[in-house]
């Protein structure tokens, strides 16, 4: 293995702690928890009456925090929850709530849109492949990760 992909791994995953960290501190800003900046984000982001199996999949949180997240803004009239299709539901946004996400979340959505804008079409692009690559490739690489390397008691920390 090449020495400096160690140090370029560390980089790589200080920068994405970084970016996750202003995410938090966004949230902070805005006076609102972390998981609820990510639900009114998803809802600005893929529009008012989303269903919340496509908050759940374009998230990549958990349910059980989204869920929680949501019962927290049903609970300040942010949004109610209405049947759609069968077993599924959609989020939909009260007016109180439509002019919440306004003060949320479509204020971090046109911040990122602005720090993509001082990039050239090129980088941006570039940026996208290079970080789709990493996605696959590490995604094979935890794919193939087998539990039968762990120790006997190996389920400390495990999630359930």
């Amino acid at each position: 293995m090449r020495k400096d992909l160690i140090k370029d791994n560390r980089r790589l995953n200080f920068l994405t702690s970084e970016i996750n960290a202003l995410y938090h501190q966004c949230a902070l800003k805005l006076g609102i928890a972390d998981s609820v900046a990510i639900v009114l984000y998803a809802i600005y982001e893929l529009g008012d009456g989303c269903r919340l199996s496509d908050i759940y999949k374009n998230t990549g949180t958990s349910k059980q925090t989204i869920n929680s997240a949501i019962r927290s803004l049903e609970k300040d009239g942010i949004l109610y929850l209405e049947q759609h299709d069968g077993r599924s539901k959609k989020a939909v946004l009260t007016e109180k709530g439509k002019a919440f996400v306004e003060a949320t979340s479509a204020r971090v959505y046109k911040a990122e849109l602005a720090a993509l804008d001082t990039w050239t079409e090129e980088e941006i692009q570039m940026h996208l492949h290079l970080m789709e690559k990493y996605l696959e490739s590490f995604r094979k690489q935890v794919e193939s990760l087998s539990d039968s390397a762990l120790p006997e008691n190996g389920d400390a920390g495990a999630q359930g």
